[in-house]
């Protein structure tokens, strides 16, 4: 890989989404307050689950991973969309990057924005712990939350670059966003423990790849979580190769769209 048009590609991206502040920090922001006021505060009192954990707390590691997921995909088929449409996308093909280059540069910066609204949760969420339970939630497992937020990240950067070169509309992007990706996420344990769901609905969330990508995450705050952690390693693992080639896949002519 060349570095200078990697490097030059991926500071674009950032300068981008940093010029949206309102979308890039405002409306996570306010989306997380009314998630854990609403469901976190309010609720929460009254709902326990087991190692004696607090439904708010529960809560927090999932709304993480559901930002990050939501924002990196987000980032990068909005990215490819614009320029489809702006024509700005024709630049990449006559200057030296190779498609590797074009889909890693774009999923990290994808990633990147994701943790930005990862992190602004994650300090809303400890507003909240602090303010109602007096303790702050920390991360058992430093390794693993890296490693489940820059798989998610990166996964879900790769999806929307795929995505966006086979929508020829907007709404063929929003229709993805809305009917198949975010009933995935509410199904993935963001709200609820699988140990609570009727015994048809566990089974049918047992197949959702983003169950292990929520859960394993889970796993880095507390040390244990609803599905074991070697598995979502796992999976999640496969997952981020199987969304990586058709990222890579999507730029070759003649597979998703006009490229």
């Amino acid at each position: 890989m060349n570095w200078v048009p990697f490097e030059t590609l991926l500071r674009r991206e950032i300068a981008r989404f940093s010029k949206v502040l309102v979308q890039t920090v405002v409306a996570p922001l306010i989306n997380s307050f009314l998630y854990l006021l609403v469901f976190g505060v309010s609720l929460g009192q009254h709902v326990r689950f087991k190692e004696n954990i607090s439904y708010l707390s529960y809560l927090i590691p999932g709304l993480m991973m559901m930002g990050l997921i939501n924002n990196s995909y987000q980032n990068s088929s909005s990215s490819i969309v614009t320029m489809k449409f702006t024509g700005d996308l024709e630049d990449l093909r006559v200057v030296p990057l190779s498609n590797q280059t074009i889909v890693w540069a774009m999923a990290l910066a994808s990633w990147l924005r994701g943790m930005i609204v990862a992190c602004i949760t994650w300090i809303v969420g400890n507003f909240f712990m602090y303010w109602q339970q007096g303790e702050m939630l920390g991360i058992s497992h430093p390794w693993l939350f890296l490693f489940f937020s820059l798989v998610g990240g990166l996964s879900f950067g790769h999806i929307g670059i795929a995505m966006a070169f086979w929508a020829k509309t907007m709404d063929q992007l929003s229709a993805f966003s809305s009917f198949i990706l975010l009933p995935l996420i509410y199904l993935g344990g963001v709200f609820i423990s699988l140990d609570r769901l009727n015994p048809f609905w566990r089974s049918i969330a047992q197949w959702n790849p983003l169950l292990y990508f929520i859960e394993g995450f889970r796993y880095s705050f507390f040390g244990h979580s609803d599905v074991p952690v070697e598995r979502a390693i796992v999976i999640s693992l496969v997952g981020l190769i199987f969304f990586y080639w058709q990222a890579l896949k999507s730029l070759k002519p003649g597979q998703f769209g006009r490229w």
